[in-house]
This record gives C-alpha cells, sequence and structure tokens, in this order.
C-alpha cells in the first residue's frame, strides 16, 4: 500500500517536472523573440497592422518549430530507451556471464553480503524482463519514458510559446500608432519577464531576485538591439 502511494507520487512529480520544463521553454521564447521582432519592426514603421500580421506569422512559426523541437526530443529519448532495452536483452541472452557479475556488483555496492549478492542476482535473473527492467534503472540510470511524452512536450511548449508571444504583441492590435504601442509592449512584456524569471528561478532553486533580473535583462537587451539596428537600416 505503501509503496503504491510513494509510486503514484513519484509518477506525479516526474510529469509535473516535466511540464513545468516545457512552459518555462516555450514561455521564454514566446515573450522574448516576439517582443524583439516587435521592437525591431516598430523601429522601422509606424503601422501597427504591419507589427500585427508579422508577428502572428512568428508566433505560429516559433510556436510550431518549438512544439516540433519537443517532439523530437522526446522521441530521441523514446528511441534511445528502446534500443538500450534490446541491446540489454541482448546481452542477457550472449553474454549472462557478465550480466551475472555486473548485477552482482551492484549489489555488493550497496553493501549486501557475498551469499545475499548471489541470492539476489539468482532471484532476479530468473524472469528476463523484470532482469532488464532492473539493469536499466540501476545499471544505466534510465527510466522508462511516457510513450506519450513527445506528444505533450510538443503541445506544452507550443502553446507556452503562444501564451508568451501574445503578451508583447497584445497593445499592437488596439493602438494604431507603432511607437506608442511598442511602449505599453514594453512594459507589459518587461513585468511578464519579471514575473516570469522569478518564479522560474524559485522553482529551480536559483535566487529568485536575481534569476527575475536576468531573465528581464536578457528580454530588454533582446528588444534594444533589434530596435537600434531597424533604426540604423532605416537612416
Amino acid at each position: 500500500m505503501d509503496t503504491h502511494l510513494h509510486h503514484d507520487h513519484l509518477e506525479s512529480h516526474l510529469q509535473s517536472s516535466d511540464m513545468l520544463r516545457d512552459i518555462v521553454i516555450g514561455m521564454s521564447d514566446g515573450l522574448t523573440v516576439p517582443f524583439a521582432l516587435a521592437a525591431g519592426l516598430s523601429g522601422a514603421i509606424h503601422e501597427s497592422n504591419i507589427i500585427v500580421i508579422a508577428g502572428i506569422a512568428e508566433i505560429a512559426a516559433g510556436s510550431i518549430a518549438m512544439g516540433l523541437g519537443g517532439y523530437l526530443a522526446g522521441k530521441t529519448e523514446q528511441d534511445h530507451y528502446q534500443s538500450e532495452v534490446k541491446r540489454e536483452y541482448d546481452e542477457i541472452e550472449n553474454l549472462r556471464h557478465r550480466e551475472i557479475e555486473e548485477t552482482k556488483e551492484f549489489f555488493a555496492n550497496i553493501g549486501l553480503s557475498k551469499d545475499l549478492q548471489n541470492q539476489a542476482t539468482a532471484e532476479i535473473s530468473q524472469d528476463k524482463d523484470r532482469w532488464v527492467d532492473f539493469m536499466m534503472k540501476y545499471e544505466l540510470g534510465l527510466d522508462k519514458p511516457d510513450p506519450k511524452r513527445a506528444t505533450k512536450s510538443a503541445l506544452n511548449i507550443g502553446l507556452s510559446y503562444i501564451a508568451g508571444g501574445i503578451i508583447p504583441l497584445s497593445p499592437y492590435f488596439f493602438i494604431d500608432d507603432a511607437t506608442e504601442a511598442l511602449q505599453f509592449s514594453v512594459i507589459a512584456t518587461l513585468i511578464c519577464l519579471f514575473i516570469f524569471g522569478f518564479f522560474k528561478s524559485k522553482i529551480t532553486g536559483v535566487n529568485a531576485w536575481m534569476g527575475a533580473i536576468r531573465v528581464t535583462m536578457i528580454g530588454a537587451i533582446a528588444a534594444a538591439a533589434a530596435f537600434g539596428v531597424a533604426k540604423l537600416f532605416q537612416l
């Protein structure tokens, strides 16, 4: 009963951690890249509708690209795990003596006596599937990935990118003059970047205030650089 509850807690924790990582990846780029694009365009043109069209196109392309990246990363993790499983089965079949020694070595490292090492190894090696699972986890340090992880990651990252990208773009929907819209975009985006950086750093164990300032500065520098380059070429 206790083991089952602990397992559920562990699975929930891991899934939450994966989702949080996806949101951080998508949101951080979603806030920064469209913000820099809007700022750059605002330095060259004055019509907000053009920036809105360009911004929406960038958000669409960016969310697809980021989501695809998350999907491929998830698939790569699954493919790697499956290839290692296949290799372990092959080694158990053809190099059984070596796998026996590696299993005993693990039990020796956790302090079991010689007799218990032999007994535990003999017990676990009776079931190939259980033995492979054991070797994957304790020899290779690999946990079985969620088969839906790639799809979930793609959706989490893509939707987070869209959510982040709408924030710097939103003032341009309501203000015709791009320069004026940029002022509101800067305020809204920097506030969101600060809040996002604060909670991101707090969750990951980094100094929250320093993390918030760092994330905000990165977004501000990117936008200022884009705006400056646009103004330079406009001249």
